[in-house]
């Protein structure tokens, strides 16, 4: 399964969402943001350098986190080095040896993310209950669709405690509007500990609130996608 995460714009928290989707559904994520690469650095090879023919795709992976990861560089010149086509075929090589893979994908509508989407077996979008992140949200879906990749699932991220239990006509209005049904993830100090902390959520407290909303999109995904 290759599943690509994805955001019609920065600051929702996709990065967040990629990392412990993956850290539920035992995978490999891919940190797709060749220009401003957001998930943990690792030591030895990374994404620019198999883009540019340096590293074989399992060369870059690396297990020594809590999460399986390809990183991406961080420098400019490995990044003009890359060549972005070759994302499509580095994911399916990846795919072949761990099975499931998580892409984290650029923010914005740039190429680069319809080569992740591309690269993919279907994708989920995050989005913040906010107009502009939802309008953003939209236009991140019709790109999904001109790709013909399927949308998975709908994450409203990091919503306010408060908020949970009165959103079921926005949430309605949301499905209907993107296409999909809606998973909440609670905004907590546990999510932003583990963000700060380089591990999921999972690593911190496996019974708050934000992972059992993670375990649950896991498995709704696992079920969904093929």
């Amino acid at each position: 399964m290759k599943l690509a995460v994805t955001g019609g714009k920065g600051g929702v928290g996709k990065s967040t969402v990629a990392y412990n989707l993956a850290a539920e559904l035992d995978a490999v994520v891919v940190d797709a943001d060749l220009g401003m690469a957001d998930l943990p650095e690792q030591s030895g090879p990374d994404l620019h350098d198999v883009l540019s023919g340096r590293a074989t795709p399992l060369e870059a992976v690396s297990e020594d986190g809590p999460v399986a990861l390809l990183p991406c560089g961080r420098s400019l010149a490995g990044a003009r080095a890359a060549d972005p086509t070759a994302l499509v075929d580095t994911i399916a090589a990846v795919e072949r040896h761990y099975d499931n893979v998580v892409i984290d994908s650029p923010a914005g509508l740039r190429s680069d993310v319809g080569l992740a989407l591309l690269a993919a077996d279907a994708c989920l979008l995050v989005t913040r209950p906010s107009r502009a992140a939802i309008a953003d949200a939209l236009r991140g879906r019709e790109l999904a669709r001109a790709i013909d990749t399927p949308l998975a699932r709908i994450v409203l991220n990091r919503v306010d405690a408060d908020l949970l239990g009165s959103t079921d006509s926005r949430l309605d209005r949301l499905e209907t509007a993107l296409g999909a049904p809606v998973t909440l993830v609670p905004d907590s100090d546990v999510l932003h500990r583990a963000q700060w902390s380089g591990v999921s959520v999972r690593a911190v407290d496996s019974s708050c609130p934000a992972s059992e909303a993670f375990a649950d999109l896991a498995r709704t995904i696992r079920n969904s996608v093929r």
